[in-house]
C-alpha cells in the first residue's frame, strides 16, 4: 500500500506537469472506487485550473480554482478540492498526448484529466491518469473552503503530520500516556502521527532501538525523543529514494521506488542485523508482518 513517502513522492512528480494547467476533459470509466465517483465530477472539474498540490496524510489535494472563460465571461463556481487516495494498488500518471497520443487505456484506467498546455509549458496537453487494480482507492470532489477542509470527514482524525515542527518525542510521549497497545500498532493507527506505514514503523522502531511490543504508554520520553527522530530520518530517506515498491507502486513517471534496497529489518527474516549480526526476526501484529532485532530492540 502506498503509505507517505509514496504519495509524496507522487505529488512532487506531479508538480511540474500539473499545477497552472487548465482541466480540459475528464474521463472516468469507472465509479466504483472506494466510495462511488460523483457522478457529476465531469462537470464539476472541467474548465478548473488546477493551482496546486498539497498532501495531508497519504491524501492527495488538488486545488481546482474556476478559469476566467473567454468571450463568456468568468467562471462564477466556487473553487473546490479533488481529493485522491491511491489505496493499495494505485498510482497517478502524468502521460504526454504529443507528439504521440497518450497509450490506450487499459482496464485498470479509471480516470483521465486531460490537461491544457501552460503558458511556460508550450509541449502539448498531458493526461493525469489514476489506475487502481484493486479499486480500493478513492477520487472525491470537496467544495470546501480551505479553511473548512481540515474538517473533512475523511481528513478531520488524521494526526499530527511528522515533519511538523510541532512533532517530537514531547509529542509522542504526551499523546501516548495511558495507552496499552504496542507501539508498533499505535504508529500505524495514524492518530497520533501520519504516515508510518508498516515499513517505515519497523524500521523507525529499529533506528530508536524499541522492540515494536512495547506498550506504548511505557516507553519514555527519551526514547520517544529518539524515536521521533527515527521516523523523520526514515521518511526523509524514503522520500529522497523515490519510496517503496514492493509489487505495484510507481511514481507519476512511471519510475520505482528504491528505499526497500536499503531496509535494516523489513522484509530480512533470519539474516543477520547490520549492526549486531543477530538473525531478524519476523511477528505478527495485528494481521501485518513487524520485522526487529531482538538484541537492538529491548
Amino acid at each position: 500500500m502506498p503509505e507517505l513517502p509514496e504519495v509524496e513522492v507522487t505529488r512532487r512528480g506531479l508538480l511540474p506537469h500539473v499545477v497552472g494547467r487548465r482541466i480540459v476533459d475528464v474521463t472516468v470509466r469507472h465509479r466504483g472506487l472506494r466510495w462511488p465517483v460523483d457522478p457529476a465530477l465531469e462537470s464539476l472539474l472541467a474548465g478548473r485550473v488546477v493551482a496546486r498540490i498539497e498532501r495531508r496524510g497519504k491524501y492527495l489535494l488538488l486545488e481546482c480554482l474556476a478559469a476566467p472563460e473567454g468571450q463568456g465571461g468568468a467562471d462564477p463556481r466556487e473553487p473546490g478540492w479533488l481529493l485522491v487516495h491511491l489505496g493499495m494498488t494505485g498510482t497517478l500518471r502524468v502521460l504526454p498526448q504529443s507528439p504521440q497520443p497518450a497509450p490506450a487505456p487499459g482496464p485498470h484506467d479509471h480516470l483521465d484529466l486531460v490537461l491544457a498546455a501552460a503558458p511556460d509549458a508550450p509541449a502539448g496537453n498531458v493526461v493525469l491518469r489514476f489506475r487502481d487494480p484493486r479499486r480500493f482507492g478513492a477520487i472525491l470532489w470537496s467544495p470546501l473552503p480551505e479553511s473548512d477542509l481540515p474538517g473533512h470527514p475523511l481528513l478531520r482524525g488524521l494526526g499530527i503530520e511528522p515533519f511538523d515542527d510541532l512533532f517530537d518525542g514531547g509529542w509522542l510521549h504526551r499523546h501516548t500516556r495511558g495507552r496499552t497497545a504496542a507501539i508498533k500498532t499505535v504508529l500505524l493507527a495514524g492518530d497520533i502521527v501520519v504516515g508510518v506505514g508498516n515499513i517505515y514503523a519497523s524500521e523507525s522502531l529499529f533506528r530508536a532501538g524499541i522492540r515494536p511490543t512495547t506498550p506504548a504508554g511505557r516507553i519514555s520520553r527519551e526514547r520517544y525523543d529518539r524515536l521521533a527522530v527515527a521516523i523523520r530520518e526514515t521518511l526523509s530517506e524514503a522520500i529522497a529514494r523515490g519510496g517503496s515498491t514492493l509489487r505495484d507502486f510507481v511514481g507519476s513517471d512511471g519510475n520505482t521506488g528504491y528505499f526497500q534496497l536499503d531496509c535494516l529489518v523489513y522484509d530480512r527474516t533470519g539474516e543477520p542485523c547490520r549492526a549486531c549480526g543477530t538473525p531478524i526476526r519476523q511477528i505478527v501484529q495485528g494481521q501485518r508482518s513487524t520485522f526487529f532485532c531482538p538484541h537492538c530492540q529491548r
